[in-house]
């Protein structure tokens, strides 16, 4: 008698483990987030094209890493601009930037007037920023933009000797100028397909800030962060990542 009742409760308890394990493989796995599911299906379906997301003069240490981590929530990447001088006194950052799938970009080595300095010292202001950052990330920027927007024929030729494409921006978001989140937002709201921001890495929170913002606007309008490559004749496009 005492051991048929041991086995019937022995019995009994294999059976609701069972059943338990049964409810807890059935059950629906935990919603992702946001910035997961815009990360892996939201942003393939890019109905109205893409858009080339920007940011100059860093890396900083007062935002180069809270963009990055913005821009991950979101799922996106970015083209960064990098100012040379900057990436030799803060590598680490420029290697957080590339090892977040960011494009690096040459933004010269001091952030010199190119088209006021004459040459040889302009195009020396490229190469050297080329060179730093080939040796901090192993890599060579295709991209090159021009501080202030400021260039010429000598400066798109000197771009070009060192394989670099130039690229300027159709929005100017205004951060540099002391514009507030609500405003960045606003003027990334401007972009069509094919259209690139202006923003920087300038330890400026408002752009931080509208990091969020401004991919939410993207995925209502059908829009999505794309790459700056070399289109025809040379000048810059954005296309799918």
């Amino acid at each position: 008698m005492l051991g048929s009742a041991r086995n019937r409760i022995r019995i009994a308890l294999v059976a609701a483990a069972t059943a338990a394990l049964a409810a807890f493989s059935m059950a629906p796995s935990p919603a992702a987030t946001p910035g997961e599911a815009r990360g892996g299906t939201a942003w393939a379906n890019c109905p109205a094209g893409y858009v080339g997301l920007t940011y100059d003069d860093g890396p900083n240490p007062a935002s180069t890493q809270a963009l990055l981590s913005a821009l991950r929530a979101g799922g996106a990447k970015a083209t960064f601009f990098i100012w040379g001088q900057h990436a030799e006194q803060y590598p680490d950052l420029l290697r957080a930037e590339q090892a977040a799938g960011m494009w690096i970009a040459n933004h010269t080595a001091t952030h010199a007037h190119l088209t006021q300095i004459g040459e040889p010292a302009a195009y020396n202001e490229i190469a050297t920023a080329q060179n730093t950052v080939r040796r901090i990330t192993g890599q060579s920027p295709t991209l090159f933009r021009p501080p202030y927007g400021e260039t010429n024929a000598q400066v798109r030729s000197d771009a070009a000797r060192l394989g670099l494409t130039e690229v300027l921006w159709s929005v100017d978001s205004q951060d540099w100028n002391g514009a507030g989140t609500q405003q960045i937002v606003q003027a990334a709201a401007g972009m069509r397909a094919g259209g690139i921001i202006l923003m920087h890495d300038g330890g400026y929170q408002t752009t931080v800030n509208a990091v969020p913002q401004i991919l939410s606007g993207l995925a209502a309008r059908g829009l999505c962060p794309g790459r700056i490559t070399a289109g025809a004749g040379g000048t810059a496009v954005v296309t799918a990542p």
